[in-house]
């Protein structure tokens, strides 16, 4: 079998053996057996890309002319489309719902053709982590509830209480704090959780049981995708800490480790050498059923670090260092790789942590070659069994990176230098995360914000209101807030997780803080939201998650919460004095989004910063403070306290990170992986194959994608077709997909309501994305919808025969009832802005078969013809309007036979005009599932008989 898979595939000459009396023998393809001199000068992470492609290489979705592309990179890049297939795909569980419902009605679809539906699966490795996205409904809850931020009926009561009176000598015994960790900080001992993370657990397990049940069937169901319990951790560190392995086996071979994510934090992962990006839901889907990534060779910008880096720097003044140097280079669409002697001065958490910031700066990657200081971080999480394959295959096939030879430098499309020793320490904000303020700086900035006019960072306060002092009461004691007061702080670790250091200085330095008698203001909402299970248990073993919770940064749960919005109510007295004056009220904290209003409505300013920083800022209760020259708070002896008197020193945080940081953090996490919450294990879910579909159900439903699947396809002339709708330019995937809440005068709201539930029930679009019955209903229901049908904003559209105005669904709905096909005319642009997988689906599901537009945004493009939906271009120099199109008209569209890629078709209209138009079908791929109706019939049809 070996010998026949050598002979059949196209290169099959390169497969090699690596062997060592330390392992058994292991077979790769090798590379350097091209005897190719381009191959040594190509960047690392297109490496990457060619043995994907030289292993994958099957004629049809890969072929050799792509191998042949990329080694051509430096000729071929910007111009070349070549096919990628990542060795794994991550989900979580916004985007793994929807492609989880496809693959659970096409196993019904089979079934009803007599296939046996345990054959569909997904072919490419998956994992799909549930928790993500995390609503705070309590914080600050005390061991009595008396501070809790909200009630609810059939609350079990307080925390149980865990205190430690043998606290190893050395360790300050001046502060007495009573602990309620996860773990005993000094004897490692499991004692009750915080019963504010408790009950946000439960909030979230109550509201998504429904879809909890549902992951849990797939995960008994499926073969090849591995469903990650709640209450662990989020998908972005999971990657990091426990999927991923920088060299993967499979097949009977060994090969890089690469990933695609629904999750904008996957190129983390680029920072311990693995190749990964986000994509979007129908990218991943299709990549989850055997089908490549598209991907046009990318420019790659070395970046060279130089320098020294300063020992007052954090790992986030470094990425907001790198981001705006990166930023102001203009990489957008590029891969950046990292190269030069201040590489080495970078742990792999901080590399991790600057390659998480790629969408800041607009890079599709982030890449970290591996080298010894890779290996040595996965001492923590790998046998050294595997590590010493991990250490030769790379070596082997020219993958693993030496800075102290020359020789081994690729060359890049071009090269930016930064040095290191420029990094100073920053905040970013009011509005943007790319204006950097240094913190010596930050007071002057602030008032420099005040007095600007409105726009990016200007909030136009008049000089005579600057001094505005709003008193208000809180839990009966009276305070004052004024502009800069800082009422949100939240220290958020998704971006900073990875990364010990940051963490354990915001630790040290809240337990210096308590030791000299500093306190935060009680009505500033905090919040500690660690990413990872892992996060916990090191500041818990380290001591200082105790301190933490006195400053008022207790747990709240895992997943994305305030950085999204889902921040819990501030006072109504706070709330009340922001108003009154007016004022310009500040929130602060460590993730790594904050524009305006993101956090809360009233508060205007938001700035990123450290962990370490946030806390500061939240004892000092302003950001319009000098944190040099002016004392963040009095102690009780009247003294005055500054920044500098409790700033942990690089020394202090290293020797605890050293001494907290060690294999057992990994071990504990993949136990707790492995075991699964208890909430998880009780979980009942069905033990069939087939899914048991609740007809009641309005968060998980059958989709009708394979309604009528049979064998025989033929791509069938579009005749007779409406306009849906006639739109203009730059109209965005936020115009057309579902998103947000779901409006009360809504179809989608009518339909819900139909289920008798009340606007109170209807949650988001976002949390019914496996319901196709309201994500059709919500698609182009955005009220910025500028339809020429009906010649104004709204979701509405034109129901052409019978001349009424009716929400788009509807019309939809009336057309398809009358077995009329629809089309959508639209200008330059269409599909632009994040990729939405409903952007697609949604309108395939109201009957659209084309969309006749200008110009395309590729990856909505993608998405089209993935749904067997035809993308039409307009010939160059002609529109709608130059045709004379008015939008009433019905079209007819010949689509041949034997369809090829950008085959020019023509298309009639009733009124007597013809017009032809580019089928933008790339590859005979698309042209097959255009055939088919789109890859999720094209692989349905592949399993019929």
């Amino acid at each position: 079998q070996v010998l026949l898979f050598c002979t059949e595939h196209p290169f099959g000459h390169l497969i090699d053996t690596l062997q060592s009396e330390q392992y058994e023998e292991r077979r790769y393809f090798n590379p350097q057996k091209l005897r190719d001199v381009r191959y040594e000068k190509l960047p690392f992470c297109m490496r990457v890309l060619l043995e994907s492609t030289i292993r994958k290489c099957d004629g049809f979705y890969i072929k050799t002319d792509d191998v042949s592309s990329i080694l051509d990179w430096q000729k071929q890049q910007n111009q070349a489309e070549v096919a990628f297939s990542p060795a794994r795909v991550l989900l979580q569980d916004f985007t793994g719902i929807p492609a989880m419902v496809d693959l659970a009605a096409m196993r019904d679809a089979l079934a009803k053709q007599g296939v046996d539906p345990n054959l569909v699966n997904p072919r490419c490795p998956t994992d799909l982590i549930v928790d993500h996205s995390l609503q705070i409904d309590y914080s600050k809850c005390s061991s009595s509830g008396s501070h809790c931020s909200g009630q609810r009926p059939g609350h079990r009561g307080g925390c149980s209480k865990v205190s430690c009176s043998d606290a190893p000598s050395g360790r300050s015994a001046a502060v007495q704090i009573e602990n309620t960790p996860l773990l005993c900080p000094f004897h490692l001992q499991p004692v009750s959780e915080p019963e504010t993370m408790i009950r946000n657990q439960e909030m979230e397990l109550i509201r998504n049981k429904e879809r909890l049940q549902f992951f849990k069937w797939c995960s008994k169901a499926f073969k090849n995708i591995n469903v990650v319990p709640p209450d662990i951790n989020t998908v972005h560190q999971l990657n990091l800490e426990y999927l991923c392995q920088v060299v993967q086996e499979g097949e009977g071979f060994i090969y890089p480790d690469s990933v695609v994510g629904t999750d904008s934090h996957t190129t983390m992962i680029n920072g311990l050498g693995i190749l990964g990006w986000g994509v979007g839901g129908i990218e991943s889907e299709a990549v989850m059923l055997g089908q490549p990534v598209s991907l046009t060779l990318p420019q790659v910008v070395g970046c060279k670090l130089v320098g020294t880096i300063s020992p007052l720097a954090t790992s986030i003044d470094i990425v907001l260092g790198i981001t705006k140097h990166l930023r102001q280079a203009g990489i957008g669409g590029k891969f950046v790789e990292f190269f030069g002697p201040g590489v080495q001065q970078l742990s792999a958490p901080d590399r991790t942590t600057i390659a998480n910031m790629c969408p800041e700066y607009n890079a599709t990657v982030s890449f970290f070659p591996v080298d010894d200081i890779t290996l040595q971080h996965f001492k923590h999480t790998s046998t050294d069994h595997t590590l010493v394959v991990l250490e030769d295959y790379l070596k082997a096939i020219k993958l693993f990176r030496s800075y102290s030879d020359q020789s081994e430098e690729p060359q890049y499309s071009e090269v930016i230098e930064m040095n290191l020793s420029s990094i100073v320490p920053h905040v970013s904000g009011p509005k943007r995360p790319q204006d950097r303020v240094a913190v010596t700086c930050m007071k002057e900035d602030f008032i420099n914000c005040l007095n600007e006019k409105v726009g990016f960072k200007g909030f136009h306060i008049s000089k005579e209101k600057q001094a505005t002092q709003v008193p208000f009461l809180h839990e009966g004691a009276e305070y004052n807030l004024a502009h800069g007061s800082v009422v949100i702080a939240a220290v958020i670790s998704c971006t900073n997780n990875c990364n010990p250091s940051v963490m354990l200085a915001a630790g040290l330095l809240a337990k210096k803080a308590i030791e000299a008698g500093l306190k935060v203001k009680p009505y500033i909402r905090t919040s500690l939201v660690p990413g990872s299970g892992i996060v916990t248990h090191y500041l818990n073993t380290s001591g200082v998650l105790p301190y933490l919770r006195k400053l008022g940064f207790e747990v709240v749960g895992y997943g994305c919460a305030t950085c999204v919005g889902n921040t819990a109510p501030l006072p109504e007295s706070v709330v009340d004095a922001i108003k009154q004056g007016d004022l310009v009220a500040c929130g602060v904290l460590s993730g790594n989004r904050h524009l305006e209003g993101r956090l809360c409505d009233c508060v205007r300013a938001n700035y990123l910063a450290s962990p370490p920083l946030v806390v500061a800022y939240a004892i000092a209760g302003t950001v319009s403070i000098n944190l040099e020259t002016e004392p963040l708070g009095v102690n009780s002896e009247g003294k005055d306290v500054y920044l500098r008197d409790i700033w942990p020193s690089k020394e202090e945080v290293n020797h605890t990170e050293e001494n907290i940081v060690i294999a057992s953090m990994f071990k504990e996490l993949r136990s707790r992986m492995e075991k699964g919450s208890s909430f998880w294990n009780s979980l009942e879910s069905a033990e069939s194959a087939l899914f048991p579909w609740d007809p009641k159900s309005t968060y998980i439903r059958c989709p009708s994608f394979f309604n009528k699947l049979v064998k025989a396809c033929t791509p069938q002339s579009i005749e007779g077709a409406y306009p849906l709708l006639f739109l203009g330019d730059k109209v965005t995937t936020d115009h057309i997909s579902p998103a947000g809440s779901i409006a009360r005068v809504s179809a989608a709201a009518k339909y819900l309501q139909s289920k008798r539930l009340t606007p109170r029930e209807f949650n988001s679009y976002g949390a019914r994305r496996g319901n196709d019955a309201v994500m059709t209903r919500g698609t182009f229901a955005s009220i910025k919808l500028q339809n020429r049908l009906i010649g104004k904003t709204g979701p509405r559209t034109l129901h052409i025969p019978s001349g009424q105005t009716l929400d788009v669904f509807e019309a939809a709905e009336r057309y398809q009832r009358d077995g009329v096909p629809l089309i959508i005319l639209a200008g330059k642009e269409y599909g632009s802005g994040s990729s939405r997988d409903w952007a697609a689906k949604g309108p395939y599901l109201m009957g659209v078969r084309a969309v006749i537009a200008e110009s395309f945004e590729k990856i909505h493009r993608n998405h089209l013809v993935g749904m067997g939906i035809a993308p039409l271009q307009f010939l160059s120099g002609q529109n709608a309007d130059s045709l004379e199109l008015c939008g009433k008209e019905r079209f007819t569209i010949n689509i041949p036979q034997e369809l090829i890629p950008r085959q020019q078709l023509v298309v009639q209209t009733s009124t007597g005009k013809s017009f032809s138009v580019m089928a933008l079908f790339e590859n005979d791929m698309d042209v097959a599932f255009f055939r088919h109706g789109g890859i999720l019939k094209y692989v349905a049809r592949s399993l019929l008989p």
